[in-house]
């Protein structure tokens, strides 16, 4: 089974693929922690994608695509993965089912989470990262704290606050850029007929880990 995890930045998708990586066993492939780990280790790829996102822009195709398609060989990946962060473009969404199709695969789910763009930008300034790659857990000291202050409680490592989550104007860029960019692709996918869409917000009461639970559910029922 092949999932998509579609939404702004701050949606929770990162909470909800991680969740349902845990409890399905299939791989939770983020292009964003792709490009973070190599920019912390300096590599050409992360220097080249850094200047890109640390002002709030998308990292092109020609840099994104391949490195996508590379993953999705490996080992771990032949019975389903989560995609969290791509596509992020029509020419990502249409160079993706070219990939799957000659493996004869395809998407069976994308899950698109919305939330309200003022609720957005502060949990992403709120937002705080394990910087243990194994481990990769996301708390908001706000909405979900760690029970010790900037220590993860799965693994015992340092928490951040990444480097594109710090800036305001730089978040609103990435939200522009993601309606103009990336809202045509849920369009895209109810076309295609498997697209689900889940509000997310404290207004309702209803989290990523509540929407995680019942997407886990109705997979284990099929």
């Amino acid at each position: 089974m092949n999932i998509i995890m579609l939404g702004a930045q701050g949606t929770g998708k990162g909470t909800v693929a991680g969740l349902i990586s845990e409890q399905t066993g299939m791989p939770q492939i983020s292009t964003g922690d792709i490009f973070r780990e190599n920019i912390s280790k300096k590599t050409e790829l992360g220097i080249e994608a850094d200047k890109y996102i640390s002002k709030g822009y998308l990292v092109p195709d020609e840099i994104t695509i391949p490195i996508v398609k590379d993953r999705l060989t490996w080992e771990d990946a032949q019975k389903g993965v989560i995609l969290d962060g791509f596509p992020r473009t029509i020419e990502q969404a249409e160079a993706l089912d070219k990939m799957l199709s000659e493996k004869g695969e395809k998407i069976d789910l994308v899950i698109n989470l919305t939330t309200p763009k003022e609720e957005i930008i502060d949990r992403m300034l709120t937002r705080r990262v394990c910087t243990n790659q194994e481990c990769k857990a996301i708390y908001n000291i706000k909405l979900h704290p760690p029970k010790k202050e900037g220590i993860c409680d799965k693994c015992g490592s340092q928490l951040k606050q990444r480097k594109d989550d710090s800036d305001p104007d730089a978040i609103e860029r990435r939200l522009e850029e993601y309606e103009e960019k990336t809202s045509p692709l849920v369009e895209y996918y109810r076309q295609k007929g498997v697209l689900k869409t889940e509000t997310v917000s404290t207004s309702i009461n209803r989290m990523g880990q509540d929407v995680a639970k019942e997407i886990i559910e109705e997979i284990k029922s099929k």
